[in-house]
């Protein structure tokens, strides 16, 4: 049967906060269970909550960067139902009048620009987590009351290659506003799919499913393409699709039902009679507005037009915010941008790169790539030897050249040295001599390899191809 897949989303990106959004709690990742927890997010009774000011700000910034109305007056209320990681039996949130309306994403699929609409974006408290083995439950409540904005999508999505694209902009986005880490293996970043199959020509939708915290691009383009096969092999049985809430099981590479889909009405939302209303003025609004830091589409208009570079370069340069910095503040020591990126390009994004995570962690700073390069420039490193040097010096503050020295890497630029070095080569390769008289030039490439391999790259190429041409001649 011929279908057509429609998709909106749900994602929840938690607040990079100092503390929680109604309480003191500290607001960390990795503490031992129960140790943030107090009386306010466990909901004991008497308790009031206290709205975290920063929070605020930052839901302002993340509508902002994604070109959302901010609403001047937004209201609280409580979503109710009964989990045993929700020990209050429920949530603070917002239903009726969220911080932000509508907005809008630029992404690119394929190299085609395309436009995803933002319904709203709103503020709420997380909810704890389950810890499930050795056949009990046990509930951590560090989680809960974490300050967390969920961005709701209009159903504008028909592939699961547009999903994983705006996700990837909507992460680099948020990322770049400074309001999370979206760090997806550690729940700062999920997502849930709503998905529905009608056949095409259809002008209705199909019934909808929701796939719960997809906490991967990977696992979110699997859940879809799952799904969408699921429903489209129903439908051409004459099964009908049920409202349901489901979860993706990445191991299995399947998903299954959890229970039925829940609507608004069910939660029995009611304004929260212990949090005021929250109004902003004008003044609020810019002042959180300056706050800004320079966005993405920023970055690669400045790289591409004053800098020169490529645009293929300003895209990975700006793919990650982290690895921008450490260009901008490479390049203030170092003067040379495209050095600069190139470096970066090949060997910072080939440390940097956190396995099983669409992550790259950054633990170089920029007086480290700008020393780098520097020796390099100067002749006293290699650049094939500034890999070593990077493995060294990275997550520490140690200084490139006296890694350098450390690793016995300075480099060769003795020219008798390096004669000598090239006429025992050249003196044991009889044949690849014969063969570069004969015309194939291809043999030199040989013995600069074997030039480097005898002096564990220590000498220069450059002289070493000098001096080679002229011993060969």
């Amino acid at each position: 049967m011929n279908c057509k897949m429609t998709i909106g989303l749900e994602i929840h990106c938690e607040l990079k906060t100092e503390s929680k959004l109604f309480c003191g709690c500290r607001n960390v990742f990795g503490s031992p269970p129960n140790a943030n927890a107090c009386e306010i997010c466990l909901g004991f009774p008497g308790t009031l909550p206290a709205l975290n000011k920063k929070a605020v700000e930052y839901i302002v910034r993340a509508g902002l960067a994604l070109n959302c109305k901010i609403n001047k007056y937004s209201r609280w209320d409580r979503k109710n139902y009964f989990y045993p990681d929700l020990p209050k039996a429920w949530q603070t949130s917002q239903s009726e009048f969220p911080v932000c309306g509508a907005g809008s994403v630029e992404y690119e699929v394929g190299g085609v620009k395309k436009t995803a609409r933002i319904n709203r974006i709103h503020l709420e408290e997380d909810a704890g987590k389950l810890l499930h083995g050795d056949g009990v439950t046990k509930v951590d409540a560090n989680r809960g009351g974490v300050p967390l904005i969920e961005i709701v999508t209009e159903p504008d999505f028909h592939t699961a290659e547009d999903v994983v694209a705006f996700l990837e902009e909507l992460k680099s986005i948020l990322k770049y506003t400074g309001v999370s880490d979206v760090k997806m293996q550690e729940g700062s970043l999920r997502c849930d799919v709503n998905l529905s199959v009608a056949p095409v020509g259809s002008k209705a939708l199909g019934v909808r499913t929701e796939t719960k915290n997809l906490n991967s691009f990977a696992a979110a383009k699997r859940s879809i393409e799952w799904e969408y096969a699921r429903q489209v092999a129903a439908i051409s049985r004459g099964e009908k699709i049920e409202q349901q809430t489901r979860r993706w099981d990445d191991t299995k590479g399947e998903g299954y039902a959890m229970r039925s889909k829940a609507d608004a009405h069910d939660y029995r939302y009611f304004p929260d009679p212990d949090v005021l209303p929250l109004t902003l003025t004008d003044k609020d609004i810019e002042d959180f507005k300056s706050r800004l830091p320079e966005l993405r589409r920023q970055k690669i208009a400045r790289y591409t037009g004053e800098l020169g570079l490529p645009e293929y370069d300003a895209g990975i340069l700006t793919q990650d915010r982290d690895i921008s910095l450490l260009f901008d503040g490479a390049i203030k020591l170092y003067p040379n941008p495209k050095k600069v990126s190139n470096y970066i390009m090949s060997e910072v994004l080939r440390k940097g790169k956190v396995e099983g995570t669409e992550d790259i962690e950054v633990k170089v700073a920029p007086q480290q790539i700008a020393g780098i390069l520097k020796l390099v420039e100067g002749g006293t490193l290699s650049l094939a030897a500034s890999r070593a040097v990077l493995d060294k010096i990275w997550g520490t503050t140690d200084d490139p050249k006296s890694a350098t020295e450390a690793l016995g890497l300075v480099q060769v630029n003795d020219a008798g040295e390096i004669e000598a070095v090239i006429k025992g080569i050249i003196d044991a390769n009889p044949r690849a001599v014969a063969e570069y008289l004969a015309g194939n030039t291809k043999t030199q490439a040989f013995f600069v390899g074997q030039a480097m391999k005898a002096t564990q790259g220590k000498c220069n190429p450059k002289m070493v191809g000098d001096i080679l041409q002229k011993l060969l001649k």
